[in-house]
């Protein structure tokens, strides 16, 4: 019913995550609506995320320095180091203030329903830098859902016997929901009030 070029932009859009097509629809609309220079703008903006941004090669964060910001910050905790699935949640964390340690981002989580098991997120990784690194605390920081405890529990097998302090965040965190969608209130909390595993 619309013109095909259209129709392309709404079929582009319907990919991205949380997208259907009637949210496709509104976007593509507001889309045309925009002067030619904000859409430029937008879309140099895709352009140099995609082309400039990489995983830090030390916690695998994104960034466009590496190290990124966070590793290389000597005023942080670096002997605590708070493992999350994706970047969104270490972002999610970072805006609580309330965490000046170190991170580690495993790629996801296991999922055997997804085709993700161990060998496919950074959990050698993880263990080459305790081996490496004065680590003295390992926060695991992931969404209480099925496959995050899966990988909590997968974790914490493989660290208990290194020796090292091991917590998880507390349980302030609504069970079933991601990190990201915390309030930053909620986040403090779980961290003040995390727990030895």
């Amino acid at each position: 019913m619309y013109a095909e070029t259209l129709e392309n932009l709404i079929e582009e859009l319907k990919k991205l995550p949380g997208i259907g097509p009637k949210s496709a629809q509104r976007l593509a609309f507001f889309m045309l609506s925009m002067s030619q220079a904000e859409v430029d703008k937008l879309a140099a903006a895709m352009v140099e995320a995609k082309s400039k941004l990489a995983h830090c090669s030390t916690c695998f964060n994104i960034t466009d320095i590496d190290p990124c910001k966070i590793c290389a910050n000597d005023s942080r905790d670096h002997s605590v180091l708070c493992v999350v699935a994706e970047p969104k949640d270490l972002m999610a964390i970072e805006r609580s203030r309330e965490y000046q340690g170190a991170y580690h981002v495993l790629g996801g989580t296991i999922s055997p329903l997804d085709g993700l098991g161990p060998d496919s997120l950074r959990i050698k990784e993880l263990l080459q830098r305790l081996a490496k690194e004065n680590v003295k605390e390992i926060i695991l920081a992931l969404s209480p859902t099925a496959s995050g405890e899966a990988t909590n529990i997968y974790l914490s097998k493989l660290i208990r016997p290194l020796g090292l302090k091991l917590t998880r965040v507390a349980y302030g965190l609504p069970i079933g929901a991601d990190m990201d969608y915390a309030d930053e209130a909620t986040l403090a909390k779980a961290f003040q009030g995390r727990r030895e595993l």
